[in-house]
């Protein structure tokens, strides 16, 4: 525990003990720097994510509470949470999440952190970031982890061009006017630079996964049999957020397509908005006996539940493809699964796994190239893709080595900044 210890605030809607996503690794990122010895603190709000209900535990709790988490100091605010989360809904619900949060902010213009940590979505959360860090000479790494306008844009969940501007010259602002913009892939850091953002701005901060906790696993460890399939079936696994980019639709059709062939079977772990629509689609509208539904598993079966699928699916819509770097597919190669990943030709996605041997990369919302992949990789022989994939995990995923590695940096940017 070498150097100095920091003072670190970090600052997002979303965190522990959320399961997937950006709660994971922002819990994940706090945790660790707690155990480097460093002062961490979090204001983010009650748990909801997934689901978009606040954790039934949390929710006997006060609006305004601090709990320590494996040495985490964390400050939880009150949230608004859509049941029907609209573009719209999800604009008031992240916007009242930035008022409620002053309560923590106040405090801090006596006892100042040496860092800010901000982390996006919600991209509002930067407002108050950069206002505290300009004022009181505080640097700001403002984390993107997505892209959330130009998603909400391109899937058509904000259609009214005022409001988009009005959106993208906040977030303009924001990042302008952050010390560090950090970001998990090329193509986000690219996407970024293309709204003015000079590359001597930017920061590369990826996803990372726990090659000691994630590992491969044999068939007779997996849920297989505990979720009641068979030996002889190959199962085909969607894990993760059941959301509006994902276009999990064309899974169903596919599904459809193979329902004669009882061998082959459609599971689907998660939660999130779309889950409904989904259910209802398979169940009712296409009464399909292949597809199976189970909620998000604890993190400690997350090995066990990846040893479930024979084949693995990374599905993105074709407006989203190129701006995000699935957090599920690093479970996946640290289990050394077999990805099929839907990216668009010479997107940073597609170059990664394509360029690494590490999964088989097809185009997004297309069925019939979504069924030929799946039939393919169930009949094929995988285990070059397998094994090159747990190695790329090894070598190129590794969590101490991404967060010494960006400790360095905050360390820099404090030293950088009490210097200038």
């Amino acid at each position: 525990m070498a150097g100095k210890k920091m003072k670190i605030l970090v600052y997002g809607i979303h965190y522990h003990p959320d399961m997937i996503g950006i709660p994971k690794y922002s819990g994940e990122m706090s945790e660790w720097l707690a155990a480097r010895g460093h002062n961490v603190e979090v204001i983010t709000g009650k748990p909801f994510y997934p689901d978009w209900e606040v954790d039934s535990e949390y929710k006997k709790k006060g609006w305004f509470f601090t709990e320590k988490l494996n040495g985490v100091k964390v400050r939880r605010c009150p949230l608004y949470v859509p049941k029907n989360a609209s573009a719209l809904k999800k604009i008031i619900h992240e916007g009242l999440f930035v008022l409620a949060s002053l309560i923590y902010w106040l405090p801090k213009i006596f006892s100042r952190p040496d860092i800010i940590i901000t982390v996006c979505p919600p991209f509002p959360s930067g407002i108050l970031s950069v206002l505290y860090s300009k004022i009181f000479r505080v640097p700001m790494v403002y984390h993107v982890q997505d892209l959330q306008i130009d998603i909400a844009k391109d899937l058509n969940m904000i259609k009214n061009d005022g409001l988009l501007n009005l959106l993208f010259g906040i977030e303009k602002f924001i990042m302008k006017n952050s010390t560090k913009v950090s970001t998990i892939s090329e193509g986000m850091w690219n996407k970024i630079v293309s709204k003015g953002i000079p590359n001597k701005r930017m920061m590369m901060f990826p996803n990372w996964v726990d090659a000691n906790v994630i590992y491969p696993m044999s068939k007779e460890e997996s849920l297989k049999k505990e979720f009641g399939f068979s030996n002889r079936q190959k199962i085909v696994l969607y894990s993760g957020n059941l959301g509006q980019k994902q276009g999990l639709e064309h899974l169903v059709e596919v599904a459809e397509e193979l329902q004669g062939n009882n061998e082959i079977q459609f599971l689907i772990v998660g939660n999130g908005t779309g889950k409904a629509d989904l259910v209802k689609m398979a169940r009712e509208e296409k009464k399909l006996e292949n597809v199976h539904f189970h909620p998000l598993q604890p993190y400690e079966k997350l090995s066990a539940l990846l040893a479930t699928g024979d084949v693995h699916l990374v599905l993105q819509k074709k407006d989203a493809s190129d701006l995000v770097l699935p957090s599920k597919l690093t479970s996946i190669l640290a289990s050394g699964g077999c990805p099929i990943v839907t990216a668009n030709p010479d997107s940073s996605l597609e170059e990664v796994v394509n360029g690494n041997k590490m999964g088989v990369v097809i185009e997004p919302e297309n069925t019939r190239a979504l069924k030929d992949a799946i039939l393919k990789a169930i009949s094929g022989d995988m285990e070059n893709i397998k094994s090159n994939a747990r190695n790329y995990s090894k070598e190129n995923l590794d969590k101490d080595n991404i967060l010494s590695n960006f400790e360095k940096s905050m360390a820099s940017l404090i030293k950088s900044d009490r210097t200038s």
